[in-house]
């Protein structure tokens, strides 16, 4: 019971923090910071290629959008690198600290 206490309290807490960064305009400003990031690390490319090389593979016909990004997301998420990571939870607990 204490785990699905905590797993319920874990989701009101993330649901809260994306509420305020939501509506203080804050959030778009993490995506935006974070796709230029990734993209001067050449992120965006190294994926690009990846899914390349997933409809190659798997033949263009045979692979639906849906699929596909089945395949890529987890690939996408582990790679993003640790300290980008890092910057956006910083920035993220600024926000909350003066909020």
């Amino acid at each position: 019971a204490a785990a699905l206490d905590r797993a319920v309290l874990d989701a009101q807490v993330r649901a809260s923090v994306n509420q305020k960064l939501e509506e203080s305009g804050e959030k778009e400003k993490l995506k935006e910071l974070l796709r230029k990031k990734l993209i001067e690390r050449g992120w965006r490319d190294e994926l690009k290629e990846y899914c390349k090389e997933v409809i190659k593979s798997k033949g263009l016909e045979q692979i639906s959008v849906e699929d596909l990004v089945a395949e890529i997301t987890p690939r996408g998420r582990a790679t993003i690198p640790d300290d980008i990571k890092a910057e956006l939870l910083e920035r993220i607990r600024k926000f909350l600290a003066t909020s």
